[in-house]
């Protein structure tokens, strides 16, 4: 990077970094606590049930957050988010310390902090797009997948090890220790300029304010398409290996952690490798075309794990797939950027991620559902459906999901792939 490129971008690679160091203690936090919740249950409803917690308060409260995210200063927001995260984790590890931690707190706990994750979602992206010039889009959203993949590949691999050593209160323990160092790095040396509001927006109502990211959307036709889009992809992915993952190589393993870990651990490889191509290659003229063909990719992933039981195989097909996701997202979050005028991108940003999101905990709870009283039980029993799927499937525990993954990608490989018949697409492309 040269040096006046560097000077340009020291803001926000001085808040990517610090950010990583918390979101890798969260994400060490968040595989030990599933990790502990399949341990105490064994369903993969009660690890579905932890994550529909983190989403569906999110989801109800972005509009709002969204339109209070324009309004108010970045930082001070993306602080208090921090502050309360910390609070949530402090009280895991004095429950866990006390012996007194129980499933129903993690999902109280994980609904609350939900809540503060719904301004600080777009208060982050509100405040990259502020802090990177445009010409830069890509590459930061380069640099924010390759951090993201390499704290997907560390956390499994430092939450076992501090599992092993010290259990989950020393899990916990790092985590705070990592709050503290985002915290203090955006308290202290980060500045987040705000843009200018419009002297007719500072008068609008604070509910017509709420509504002027769906109106948006609504108005620009395309965009509206790619989000609905993006909401059918997200519930086909939650019933897949986006939101089944975790019961379905614990379930094929009889509960290896190892294998779990070999498999996230592919994913943020896959992750980590497409970050880097997409720092550095060239931005794609036709994006929307490479957008939809990444994503009949990601699906493809699908088919390959639920088609084998060997985990050297889920890692080659989760390398692949999630390499492919990040040449996805990266293209769709530049579309995002270079459309929508940065003093409504918390708005906008909003409802398009609270429309494209609203999918997901239902799939989590169908998707905990199938498994456990469906497909599971259907690959358990001696029936005939049984005996024609099990040369393809397997039988035993996990099985079943496996079927879940090969319809998910059937479908998901159509859907993506009937788009680029679209020409309404085309448009975000000029």
């Amino acid at each position: 990077m040269k040096k006046n490129e560097y000077k340009s971008l020291r803001g926000f690679l001085l808040l990517w970094s610090s950010q990583t160091v918390s979101e890798l203690g969260t994400a060490m936090s968040d595989y030990a606590l599933i990790v502990w919740v399949y341990g105490q249950k064994g369903t993969a409803s009660s690890v579905t049930m932890l994550t529909i917690c983190a989403f569906l308060p999110t989801i109800s409260f972005r509009f709002i957050a969204g339109a209070l995210v324009d309004r108010w200063n970045k930082r001070r927001v993306m602080l208090a988010a921090d502050l309360a995260a910390a609070c949530g984790t402090a009280a895991v590890l004095a429950l866990v310390s006390l012996s007194a931690l129980r499933t129903w707190h993690l999902y109280l706990i994980t609904a609350l902090l939900s809540l503060m994750n719904a301004l600080q979602v777009p208060a982050s992206f509100v405040a990259t797009s502020l802090l990177v010039p445009k010409e830069h889009y890509a590459r930061a959203g380069g640099l924010q997948g390759f951090s993201g993949s390499v704290v997907s590949i560390l956390a499994p691999a430092l939450g076992s090890a501090l599992l092993a050593f010290g259990g989950l209160e020393l899990v916990l323990a790092c985590d705070l220790m990592s709050f503290a160092v985002a915290f203090i790095a955006l308290l202290g040396f980060i500045r987040i300029p705000e843009p200018e509001r419009p002297p007719e927006e500072k008068e609008t109502s604070f509910l017509k304010s709420c509504l002027d990211g769906i109106r948006y959307l609504r108005d620009h036709g395309a965009l509206l398409r790619v989000t609905l889009f993006l909401a059918a992809v997200n519930f086909l992915a939650k019933l897949g290996n986006d939101g089944m993952l975790a019961p379905f190589a614990l379930g094929r393993t009889g509960g290896d952690q190892r294998a779990l870990g070999m498999v996230q651990s592919a994913v943020a490889v896959g992750l980590l490798a497409g970050s880097v191509a997409m720092t550095f290659l060239k931005p794609a003229k036709k994006r929307m075309r490479l957008i939809f063909i990444s994503c009949a990719a990601v699906f493809s992933g699908n088919i390959v794990q639920s088609l084998t039981a060997r985990p050297v195989l889920w890692c080659a097909a989760a390398f692949a797939g999630y390499f492919m996701a990040v040449v996805m997202n990266v293209n769709l979050t530049a579309v995002m950027r270079e459309r929508v005028p940065v003093e409504m991108q918390g708005r906008v940003f909003s409802a398009k991620d609270t429309l494209q999101n609203g999918t997901i905990p239902l799939a989590l709870f169908l998707g905990g559902l199938l498994a456990d009283r469906v497909f599971e039980p259907l690959m358990a029993s001696d029936s005939a459906a049984q005996r024609a799927l099990s040369p393809l499937f397997g039988s035993g525990r996990g099985s079943g999901i496996a079927v879940m993954f090969f319809i998910v990608g059937a479908l998901g490989i159509a859907l993506s792939l009937t788009r680029l018949r679209k020409p309404v697409y085309r448009e975000l492309d000029g």
